[in-house]
């Protein structure tokens, strides 16, 4: 399904700029591209296309294209690229940009340009590309555009500020070979800092019609050099008196890929009492002795009044990866500040609870490995799990109880969702579902946490299912569905997908927060009620569907829903719109019932 050329006799394309363009991108190793079709980007589509190191991926829909390049590149951990024409198009990528940004997802952003003396004079599809991203990129290069090629439609301008009288062949000649000394300078410098560092990179490639020349013969390039490794901190002897003299560490993991050296390390700490591990579904850790839902210590918490929060109040925190979910873990640790908020590992630090006092620039797990534990430390760990088991208890008696449900449903999914899966999960009320329980052996848990939107995750899911072979597993809401729905929209969808829709008929979520619920202006522009389903969507994509709405139906359904198939499946299951958020809300009231 992948477009792979298989020609042996190689063409490129004749314009210097979009050859070098691809040229890099081979030497770089950026293998994946994803692009869109267009006129503009003619040059760079054929380079691409023609040469066979490239795997090339066409999806019309510049924003789906953007999250599908995002799931490929979360999977790779390398550049992947995409590609579109010049004007509007750019800007559709602006959603997966941030999202890279914020994630720390190396994306290489290529665009076709006008050359700069048409911008602003009325010719369709051009605009302002260069600077687009504003400050969610690592770099951008800026590009000059080739001279020697169209010359003639160049000098045809009264706006081109490369000659101001017709020049001689020399002439051109010379300002070519400096535009492109220039050019090779800056594709070599933004592409490294692409393999080097995490996040995207755009890179605007101006040209000149006529765009769909071809030649057997290449021009001949400067080779590059080696990509510098990043320089990581080797002093962790900061970090190691502090976590000596703490008596209640609290280890706090974010988003973050499965990784067996970092789980081994956190499996050696966590046998000491004085460490509490707090592992959210998308740090991929699992552990019996790690507070595995964060949510369901939190929310009961809140519900207390015997001093259950200073209890947990830390000396010491220590954050690893990305974003958090948990809104409540978040809020407890700015109301309750530790003496030491310290991050470590490669990703940025956020100072989410207001107080990061250091950042550990080093692979996570070489840090911990410097940690020892503690010999008669008090018992910080084994007070608080208590506390969560006995939560987690008093919640199995409720969940015994509720009617058909989302938390019902999730609850459902947890146990059905077989092992070693690739579950991706959008955002909104689905992940935070999903943090309440827990998955089989091997399932590994992936969703947009950058910058938290609905958009782009199915896009993602299917870009990150084009690497990873486990079977995948999409967990969506219905608004979340309706509103990516052109991630489906190209021809690599895996057969061995499977879609799970929770459709409450519109943002559940909102039920959830305060507000006035069940007015006409609630209902249109909060919690926007719909009466759609997915159906004909699945019918339109060649999917099977089924549909249910009951308990017997999903676990009806579920039986075979996830073994073998010809092709790709949706499941959605419709929810009854004003029961979910009530089911929640007294499912946290009943964990912290001392009536229980």
């Amino acid at each position: 399904m992948k477009s792979v050329n298989q020609d042996q006799h190689k063409r490129y394309t004749t314009i210097p700029l979009p050859q070098a363009m691809v040229h890099y991108c081979g030497q770089y190793g950026i293998k994946h591209i994803v692009i869109s079709a267009g006129s503009r980007n003619a040059p760079l589509t054929n380079g691409f296309v023609e040469d066979d190191f490239f795997i090339t991926y066409s999806i019309v829909d510049e924003r789906a294209a953007a999250f599908f390049a995002l799931g490929i590149a979360q999977q790779l951990g390398h550049p992947v690229a995409v590609v579109c024409t010049s004007g509007s198009a750019l800007l559709n990528y602006y959603p997966a940009v941030a999202e890279a940004f914020y994630s720390e997802v190396p994306l290489v952003v290529i665009s076709a340009d006008r050359m700069p003396h048409r911008v602003d004079i009325g010719d369709g599809q051009t605009i302002q590309q260069e600077g687009v991203f504003g400050p969610h990129l690592i770099t951008a290069a800026a590009l000059k555009p080739d001279v020697a090629h169209a010359t003639e439609a160049l000098l045809a301008s009264n706006k081109q500020p490369y000659f101001k009288d017709t020049p001689t062949q020399e002439k051109v000649d010379a300002l070519q070979a400096e535009h492109q000394k220039h050019n090779i300078a800056e594709l070599q410098r933004v592409l490294a800092l692409a393999c080097s560092k995490k996040g995207p990179v755009h890179i605007n490639v101006p040209m000149e019609e006529p765009l769909y020349g071809m030649t057997q013969t290449p021009l001949d390039f400067p080779k590059i050099k080696d990509v510098a490794t990043p320089k990581h901190d080797t002093d962790f002897n900061a970090v190691s008196l502090i976590w000596k003299k703490a008596s209640h560490k609290m280890i706090l993991l974010g988003t973050h890929r499965p990784d067996a050296p970092l789980s081994a390390e956190l499996n050696r700490l966590i046998e000491d009492p004085s460490v509490l591990v707090f592992s959210e579904k998308t740090s991929n850790y699992n552990h019996p002795k790690a507070i595995g839902s964060i949510d369901c210590l939190m929310a009961p918490l809140e519900h207390e009044l015997n001093g259950g929060e200073a209890d947990l109040k830390p000396d010491l925190i220590i954050t690893i990866g990305g974003m958090v979910v948990s809104k409540k873990i978040k809020f407890f640790l700015r109301q309750q500040k530790a003496a030491q908020h310290i991050h470590i590992g490669l990703t940025k630090a956020n100072d989410t609870f207001y107080y990061l006092s250091n950042h550990i620039k080093a692979p996570a797990q070489q840090v911990l490995s410097t940690l020892t534990i503690a010999g008669d430390s008090a018992d910080y760990q084994g007070k608080i799990l208590t506390r969560y088991h006995n939560y987690l208890q008093k919640g199995k008696g409720y969940l015994s109880t509720i009617p058909f449900s989302d938390l019902w449903v999730f609850k459902q999914l947890a146990k059905s969702i077989p092992q070693n899966t690739h579950l991706h999960i959008a955002n909104s009320s689905p992940i935070r579902y999903a943090q309440l329980f827990d998955f089989k052996k091997g399932v590994e848990v992936y969703c947009n946490r950058g910058t938290a939107g609905i958009d782009g995750s199915t896009a993602t899911a299917m870009g990150a299912a084009q690497i990873n072979p486990k079977q995948l597993v999409f967990v969506t809401g219905d608004l979340s569905f309706f509103y990516d729905v052109n991630g489906l929209w190209h021809n690599y969808i895996p057969k061995h997908a499977r879609i799970i829709i929770i459709n409450n008929q519109g943002g559940g979520i909102f039920r959830i927060l305060p507000g006035d619920k069940d007015t006409p202006k609630y209902d249109t522009y909060f919690e926007t009620v719909h009466g759609r389903n997915a159906r004909q969507l699945a019918k339109h994509f060649g999917l099977s569907y089924k549909r249910v709405k009951s308990k017997w139906g999903l676990k009806r359904v579920l039986n075979n829903f996830f073994k073998a198939s010809k092709t790709a499946k949706i499941l959605e299951i419709s929810t009854p719109r004003k029961v979910n958020d009530t089911t929640l809300l007294t499912y946290f009231k009943a964990m912290a019932d001392t009536k229980n």
